[in-house]
């Protein structure tokens, strides 16, 4: 008899698991349709019309547990990336390579006595560029490196020029390309290459081509770099009188963030971990919560018109772990 009942009992929990996943599978149908046609998706077959719709679901839940764990104000959802799994994610739009990570090749920063203002944004002054997309290149180092040079050179002679990360990628013999790279590298492949070019002489490709590096066209020429202790108050004092830092993150949550000031923990974006590299440009504070201001080069169509909020002051997602700035 309780056999019986034991089988009943298992076809229901049966029965109920396929009738929720079936009017998941409707819920959710038209959402994936709608973010096919706004991303402008293609895919090659059927087949891989549906997988991709079965890694759409599983990112949803992914970025529910986000939302449900989130102590902030950000919101986490549907990205350009929600059909991408975490390898192919990884694969193409980080490039973070910190196994290489070697910052005693340069000097550590000498930072400033100032008073901090409460709020502070780079962007306000026009000595950030626009936002770009590195596409599928693992080539965020490249972004954060020209970021970091490109507002330092608008400082110093009130001229905003867009320069080239294809340049890093073909021509910077000690980083990897499209497969990764760090931002210290960076620096001394681009004295050593002689200067970089401007994105219009030099465009992006997104992916590793001959360098065709010509030196008479060099815009930019950087003198030496320095590394930034790591010390969030440091760090705001470096950007307020300096300029905009090249930094390092752990990008747990990055794949569907959609705004709003994240403020994830530890064991959710592991401060050791870090993968994904950004230009910090700033900082605030908005509802009591403490903020940096972070561009990120996955296009504007990403997070909050291609820009990140992070909680500043609790080292989140170890973004105080290798802060560096270019010299001119």
């Amino acid at each position: 008899m309780s056999y019986r009942i034991f089988f009943v009992f298992s076809c229901f929990l049966f029965f109920i698991s396929t009738a929720l996943t079936l009017l998941e599978v409707k819920y959710l149908k038209p959402q994936f349709l709608d973010f096919v046609q706004l991303h402008e998706k293609v895919y090659s077959s059927d087949k891989e019309h549906n997988y991709r719709f079965n890694v759409f679901m599983n990112n949803l839940k992914k970025a529910e547990l986000l939302q449900k764990e989130s102590q902030g104000t950000a919101k986490y959802g549907v990205t350009q990336f929600s059909d991408l799994t975490d390898k192919e994610f990884k694969k193409h739009h980080l490039g973070l390579s910190v196994k290489t990570l070697n910052q005693k090749n340069f000097k550590t920063a000498k930072i400033p006595k100032i008073r901090l203002p409460k709020h502070f944004d780079w962007r306000k002054k026009h000595v950030v560029t626009e936002v770009k997309s590195q596409d599928v290149c693992a080539s965020c180092w490249a972004f954060a490196t020209t970021g970091n040079i490109e507002s330092l050179y608008a400082i110093k002679h009130k001229k905003l020029i867009s320069l080239s990360e294809q340049e890093l990628l073909d021509c910077d013999k000690i980083d990897q390309g499209c497969t990764g790279g760090l931002m210290t590298d960076a620096y001394k492949a681009i004295m050593e290459i002689g200067g970089l070019e401007t994105e219009q002489s030099y465009p992006y490709y997104m992916k590793n081509m001959t360098c065709k590096f010509n030196k008479t066209k060099a815009a930019v020429s950087i003198k030496g770099a320095v590394t930034i202790p790591s010390n969030e108050k440091k760090m705001a004092k470096w950007l307020v009188k300096k300029g905009p830092i090249a930094v390092g993150i752990n990008s747990a949550e990055l794949k569907f963030y959609q705004g709003g000031i994240a403020s994830p923990n530890s064991t959710i974006c592991d401060p050791k971990n870090i993968d994904h590299a950004l230009l910090l440009v700033g900082y605030g504070v908005k509802d009591k919560i403490p903020f940096w201001i972070l561009k990120n080069s996955w296009g504007s169509k990403w997070g909050e018109n291609g820009y990140y909020r992070l909680r500043r002051g609790i080292n989140a997602c170890g973004i105080n772990v290798m802060p560096s700035s270019a010299i001119l």
